[in-house]
């Protein structure tokens, strides 16, 4: 297994070198994708982001396309397929079950589910664009926890292997989730959002 990592490791190096500057575009292009559809792996977006732009202007990058295509994909699931959604939500008990407990998720929790470089994006975006969540409160959770997922896969995730083979990477991850945690709990109650 480590094995294939490292061989898939290398081949997304070599790659990258032989693309030059269409490298950051296609980075940027998948990363609003995987936002959408969960097939690309978000952690080689960043990294190509941070390899080629630097760790500042890589981290910007990565941050606002993340952001734009979680963005796009709740608006989606919110504009086009809730009103369908919620007609069949009133058949289902487990459905209606699940669905309030989403409506009643707090600002703080949103955003550590999010700052959670291994929770998956598309699942978050869905259940919010399906849900009553209100945008100002999505958005919120959206900017902070992204920057705390973007810094983990650029600094701590540069490579799958380094993620895979230090521990000390997964209490980075859960530094970064408490961080952002005690934040979004300050922004709640300043704002009141929930």
């Amino acid at each position: 297994m480590m094995e294939f990592i490292t061989n898939l490791d290398n081949l997304i190096n070599t790659f990258l070198n032989s693309i030059g500057i269409y490298g950051p575009l296609l980075g940027c292009f998948c990363i609003l994708i995987e936002s959408i559809v969960p097939i690309l792996p978000l952690f080689v977006f960043i990294t190509i982001n941070f390899l080629v732009f630097g760790n500042i202007v890589g981290f910007f990058i990565s941050w606002f396309f993340t952001v734009l295509g979680c963005l796009m994909s709740f608006f989606i699931f919110r504009k086009k397929i809730k009103n369908w959604f919620d007609k069949k939500v009133k058949d289902s008990k487990k459905l209606t079950k699940v669905m309030n407990v989403v409506n009643k998720v707090k600002l703080e929790q949103l955003t550590a589910i999010i700052a959670v470089p291994f929770t998956p994006a598309f699942m978050v975006n869905i259940a919010a664009g399906l849900s009553t969540m209100h945008l100002k409160k999505f958005l919120i959770a959206l900017c902070i926890g992204k920057v705390f997922l973007v810094l983990f896969w650029g600094f701590v995730g540069t490579s799958l292997v380094q993620s895979l083979t230090h521990p000390i990477a997964l209490i980075k991850v859960v530094v970064l989730v408490g961080i952002a945690f005690v934040i979004s709990k300050i922004i709640n109650k300043k704002f009141e959002l929930d």
